[in-house]
């Protein structure tokens, strides 16, 4: 199940540019990470390793206070830029997420999605009216907004959506950061039989859901390391890893499929759906026209 949480820390704050409305935001994650966390230790007596931030000039460790930016040219030099500079940027987009274009929901790409999402939070009382308009437009146009916006030092793609009653922000790439498929990223072409092919679409029916919900989906590994963390606190054995589980004899796709469209029903308690469709009988090899019939099948065939 999704986590409700309070909103979380501010990100981001500004406003967002749709024509000449303006609504003030703040920004804050959508998601948030739930990974069991590793320190790095010494081996030999387990102490921790930590990074230090060292001056190549001075030789010593310097505070956070006294670390800047800088931008490092081809033959090395270092040009510092400051937060001023970064702030003063000659960038509309410095200081609004500015809505640039509409597109059909699906007309996105998945593969430019630029990682996790963000939620728009409207701003004060000023921004209720211009947000809520915003978003009941979005929802009942079913299109996406496209906007521009810069932050932690370079400018990106966005994508606008509606989730619920708030605005989600997706960062997206550009086009020159995704890599065009090459040919030699895809198998050799092969021969594949309808029949395969049906069989296929069996498998996506039996194993199609409606959403993401269920036990099935949650983060196991996380688990894992939680169950090993605590045997280590408890000084007891850790849970033994469950086997392998044993290769079997290698069989052809329409058996694969055919026990695959079995297991999905059993583990979705499906087997009754008329949903959930058998898969097509297998054509058996029809014979070469010029074979020679023999009596006994031509008496038989009469």
């Amino acid at each position: 199940m999704p986590q409700t949480a309070s909103p979380g820390p501010t990100v981001w704050s500004g406003a967002v540019s749709f024509g000449l409305v303006t609504i003030p935001v703040r920004v804050v994650s959508a998601t948030q990470d739930r990974s069991v966390h590793l320190r790095q230790i010494h081996t030999e007596d387990g102490g921790r390793v930590r990074y230090r931030k060292v001056c190549e000039l001075e030789d010593r460790e310097v505070h956070l206070a006294e670390i800047g930016r800088a931008f490092e040219t081809a033959d090395g030099s270092l040009i510092p830029v400051t937060d001023q500079d970064l702030h003063d940027l000659p960038l509309p987009t410095a200081r609004a997420i500015e809505i640039v274009t509409f597109l059909p929901t699906g007309a996105v790409d998945p593969i430019r999605l630029g990682g996790g999402g963000y939620y728009l939070v409207a701003d004060g009382a000023v921004a209720a009216k211009p947000y809520t308009l915003l978003r009941e437009a979005l929802a009942r146009s079913t299109k996406v907004a496209v906007a521009k916006f810069a932050w932690h030092g370079r400018e990106r793609l966005g994508l606008l959506r509606v989730r619920g009653d708030a605005i989600v922000l997706h960062a997206l790439y550009w086009d020159d950061e995704i890599r065009v498929p090459t040919p030699e990223m895809a198998p050799a072409a092969a021969a594949v039989a309808p029949e395969e092919i049906d069989g296929a679409l069996g498998l996506i029916t039996a194993m199609t859901r409606e959403d993401l919900e269920g036990a099935d989906l949650r983060d196991t590994y996380r688990e894992a390391m939680q169950q090993v963390i605590e045997a280590k606190q408890q000084d007891r054995p850790a849970p033994e890893a469950p086997s392998a589980a044993s290769s079997g004899p290698v069989l052809d796709l329409m058996t694969a499929l055919s026990q695959s469209v079995n297991r999905a029903r059993e583990a979705r308690g499906k087997a009754g759906d008329a949903a959930v469709h058998d898969l097509p009988a297998r054509r058996e090899m029809s014979a070469p026209k010029d074979r020679v019939v023999s009596k006994r099948e031509a008496a038989r065939r009469a």
